[in-house]
């Protein structure tokens, strides 16, 4: 459902359809005059066209989009279920904080407040506060729905699980239903949030709406294609820093995005700044599996 369904939202939805709505809702024009706009195809540095509102609509994107990724990434880092630290020396006391409870709401609110008012234009700092708290919002309510599907899963399948065993029968039971549809939609969700800096960058190569749609597209398929790849050799499970690097990956994602209200960051920094928790979080996890291969015939002995 991810790579069909999931592919057509992102290219058609997000890719195509939401940036007509941006322009339609920034630049207060209709949906058909936005499309006339697009059609166009003007320079996108010149006040009034397709790509200029767009890209005036930068600093509800980079709010909206940072804060629902910060919470992403702080909701990870104050786990205190989570067992596996990578970068322990900094994980463990944000854990043990973690029993003060709702600390990720009280630390995004407070850097949301302070990018409203240190990082945004005074002129933005209306949109970007109202942008920021919609994306908090917005995680909030998709988790919970989340939350609340898999639990009432968890207790169907229990009860599955008992009547197969009195059956005497075995198998493995999925997600499904409610449970599913709600992971899916917060997958959903999430990709849009990656996908937002990446529609108005597009702009910077070609001010052609459908070129941009096409390229985003098939970026969109790749990473879906490699996503599925990845879940079925079990990478997450074998390369155990790899979630961690993810993470702290989104995090520094997030940061950079609301540091873009203020300054013109270059896309391959940010780019590589991921990349580089990415790699260090591989590299972190191969040697750890190297360890622990060369001790266990000793523990064995």
């Amino acid at each position: 459902m991810f790579l069909t369904v999931g592919i057509l939202i992102a290219v058609f939805g997000m890719r195509l359809i939401f940036p007509f709505v941006i322009v339609s809702v920034t630049g207060g024009i209709s949906p058909g005059e936005a499309l006339t706009l697009a059609l166009e195809k003007g320079d996108p540095t010149e006040p009034g066209t397709y790509g200029y509102i767009l890209n005036e609509a930068h600093p509800t994107i980079a709010a909206f989009g940072g804060i629902f990724l910060l919470m992403l990434f702080l909701d990870f880092l104050f786990d205190a279920e989570r067992g596996i630290t990578w970068l322990t020396w900094v994980e463990r006391p944000l854990q043990k904080a973690a029993r003060l409870g709702s600390l990720s709401v009280l630390v995004a609110g407070l850097v949301l407040m302070a990018a409203g008012q240190v990082l945004a234009e005074p002129a933005d700092r209306g949109r970007v506060l109202f942008a920021g708290l919609a994306g908090l919002v917005v995680y909030l309510a998709v988790k919970g729905l989340s939350t609340v599907m898999e639990s009432k899963e968890a207790e169907r399948a229990e009860v599955l699980e008992r009547e197969a065993g009195e059956r005497g029968s075995s198998g493995p039971l999925q997600l499904a239903g409610r449970a599913a549809f709600s992971m899916f939609m917060f997958l959903e969700v999430l990709d849009a949030t990656f996908s937002f800096d990446g529609v108005i960058g597009a702009f910077a190569i070609t001010p052609d709406p459908l070129i941009i749609a096409l390229g985003l597209g098939v970026g969109a398929l790749f990473v879906r294609s490699m996503t599925i790849f990845l879940v079925r050799r079990g990478t997450l499970g074998e390369y155990r820093y790899l979630e961690h690097g993810a993470h702290w990956a989104i995090g520094t994602l997030a940061v950079l995005l609301l540091l873009t209200l203020r300054f013109d960051i270059p896309d391959i920094v940010i780019g590589l700044a991921g990349l580089a928790f990415i790699v260090t979080a591989w590299v972190g996890s191969a040697g750890a599996n190297r360890r622990d291969a060369a001790a266990s015939p000793v523990s064995g002995g």
